[in-house]
């Protein structure tokens, strides 16, 4: 039954492409990623008991990427891309030590996922020129590092990039949906969220899922 629906769903969308005007654009913006889970629910548990002394935070990249738009129906389009997309995790550790604040002694690790996204979502038109987006979104992971760096007076003492990309599962399903807003020239800027499904450690030692906020902007040809 789900294999009929999905045929249904992808034959009409291939004879309506096959009648409709398809345009294609390019779009590039931010990335602020994390991660969310019971293991980093956890780990916040235990940061919050260091007084400041180690904080978790976003990791902030970039996405790049293009993408297809595929009327539908007058207000209702197909919206396939792909793009480049930097997500992951970090932590930064400052020795809180009134006596030593001069020396500026720090640390920090981020992990740095550098993945292939491919939303399909369906894009509404609301009102002229606003509109919202959802679908599902499949992602490859190209690679992932773990980027260890401690300093003191600014200048590193230990900084080493380590490749942890076997340790993660390549393919994360997850969930993409947002708000648009397209000028009359082709400009258009997004906001969205990507919700991700899949177990990122492959060997199940610990449960965390990819969570991004997307601001960007693009063009329609």
């Amino acid at each position: 039954m789900k294999k009929n629906f999905t045929l249904a769903v992808f034959s009409l969308i291939i004879i309506s492409s096959a009648k409709a005007q398809i345009s294609y654009g390019v779009q590039a913006g931010v990335n602020i990623a994390n991660w969310q889970g019971d293991a980093l629910n956890s780990l916040n548990n235990v940061v919050d008991l260091t007084n400041g002394f180690i904080s978790t935070k976003s990791r902030t990249g970039f996405n790049i990427g293009g993408y297809a738009s595929i009327p539908l129906s007058e207000k209702i389009s197909f919206e396939p891309g792909v793009m480049y997309s930097q997500k992951g995790y970090a932590m930064q550790g400052d020795l809180k030590i009134d006596a030593l604040k001069f020396l500026g002694v720090n640390a920090s690790a981020k992990v740095e996922s550098h993945y292939i996204d491919v939303p399909l979502v369906l894009k509404a038109e609301v009102a002229k020129g606003l509109s919202i987006y959802a679908g599902p979104q499949i992602s490859y992971l190209a690679k992932t590092n773990l980027h260890i760096n401690t300093s003191v007076l600014g200048i590193s003492l230990y900084n080493k990039k380590l490749d942890l990309t076997d340790n993660f599962n390549r393919v994360d399903l997850g969930l993409a949906g947002g708000v648009g807003y397209a000028f009359g020239n082709g400009l258009n800027i997004k906001a969205g969220y990507d919700y991700g499904l899949s177990k990122l450690d492959k060997n199940d030692n610990f449960k965390a899922y990819n969570r991004v906020v997307k601001v960007s902007l693009g063009y329609t040809f």
